[in-house]
């Protein structure tokens, strides 16, 4: 009997979006710094477990873009976690902005590779990698203003994959385009 596995990619989405968030509420400046510890759960529940469980499917329907990219970001998520709590944080300010540039390096290429999928993922991985940019220089060199760009845009990064995962779910379910994404390259 063959088994048809159902599309991750609006649960992958929307663990991603809810935790980017939830952090960038934090580091816009739009929430107290204390909801840190609440970050730190969705992180490493949601935004970690939940991401990578979809990539494994994505990977096992044979699709590796959405496989790569969310058991990649889900362990972002997961990271993020284990160095604030298990680990204590306290990294440098500088190695903090490297870690943030490298997953700002993987962001760009990825964004590249949306180039043959539609404009809705197009503009989520342009806002992504430009808020990993800003992240990494705002936490590297520590200029706050920085940051808190870098956490705005988190926020129109995270808006922007929700409305994806929203379109991918309702326009799966319906049969037919109700949320508009874009054209497909």
């Amino acid at each position: 009997m063959e088994t048809k596995l159902g599309n991750p990619a609006p649960l992958g989405l929307f663990a991603f979006a809810s935790t980017t968030w939830l952090l960038s509420l934090v580091n816009s400046g739009l929430a107290d710094g204390k909801g840190i510890t609440m970050v730190l759960a969705m992180a490493l529940v949601f935004g970690g477990t939940v991401q990578a469980i979809a990539g494994i499917i994505a990977f096992m329907r044979g699709n590796t873009f959405p496989g790569v990219a969310f058991l990649a970001y889900g362990a972002f998520w997961i990271s993020f976690a284990a160095y604030a709590k298990l680990f204590g944080g306290g990294a440098p300010a500088s190695f903090v902005g490297w870690w943030l540039l490298v997953w700002g390096v993987f962001s760009f290429y990825m964004w590249i590779a949306t180039f043959r999928h539609n404009t809705a993922l197009q503009l989520t991985f342009l806002a992504l990698w430009v808020t990993f940019l800003l992240l990494a220089v705002g936490d590297g060199f520590e200029i706050a203003t920085i940051k808190t760009a870098g956490g705005y845009l988190g926020l129109v990064t995270a808006a922007l994959a929700a409305y994806l995962s929203a379109a991918e779910i309702i326009n799966g379910d319906f049969g037919r385009t109700i949320l508009p994404v874009g054209p497909y390259a």
